[in-house]
């Protein structure tokens, strides 16, 4: 079995449930099938990776969907904010045994098998990695044992949360290594630029 875990945080495709911010603008139906666009990204980009795989559902594991069963292992996040969500699904990687853990969400199209691979090598000397995104988050939290404050105390979904992780992490004299800087898709300005991105690419 492999020593490092990948935790992948996804919600269960409704609509009206998910890319709210965007639903706003695009509506509901246009929103879900971005959405479901987001999630084949996500699997493509990690189904071959070496380390162990989790799909952690917001809602109620599906186990007829796109992540396959012989792939990937599924739970349920638990907890009230997304940073108790992520501290618990942490924790229960960490007392099974695993010495790196890190998480994903299901919203950066740009994520790369490549990257990650980057991301788990980095943890080898390095407390904590951490792979900012341009709204102020981040795409990408890794660590090799639990470092409970950077999961509490933070203004989720806005853009100061990077920041106060890396002050948590200062005061903890932890060492980290940022990866490069990658956009979410929270909002219509954000498709608007990964849009421009793939005409730029000829995609």
């Amino acid at each position: 079995m492999s020593s490092e875990l990948l935790i992948v945080f996804v919600k269960n495709p409704e609509l009206g449930k998910v890319k709210t911010r965007l639903a706003a603008t695009i509506g509901p139906a246009q929103a879900l099938e971005i959405y479901r666009m987001l999630l084949q990204k996500t699997k493509d980009s990690i189904q071959n990776l070496p380390m162990v795989k989790v799909i952690y559902y917001s809602g109620y594991i599906d186990h007829s969907d796109l992540w396959s069963n012989h792939l990937f292992h599924k739970a349920v996040q638990k907890g009230n904010d997304l940073g108790e969500k992520m501290f618990h699904a942490f924790k229960s990687g960490f007392e099974a045994g695993y010495r790196s853990v890190g998480i994903i969400g299901s919203d950066c199209p740009d994520i790369s098998p490549e990257l990650l691979t980057q991301a788990f090598l980095k943890l080898k000397n390095h407390d904590v990695v951490i792979g900012p995104a341009q709204d102020g988050g981040y795409y990408f939290l890794g660590m090799n044992e639990l470092h409970k404050p950077l999961f509490f105390d933070k203004s989720w979904s806005t853009d100061k949360v990077l920041q106060e992780t890396l002050n948590d992490i200062t005061q903890l004299k932890l060492n980290h290594y940022l990866l490069e800087v990658l956009n979410d898709i929270d909002n219509e300005q954000d498709l608007q630029s990964l849009q421009e991105v793939l005409k730029a690419r000829g995609l």
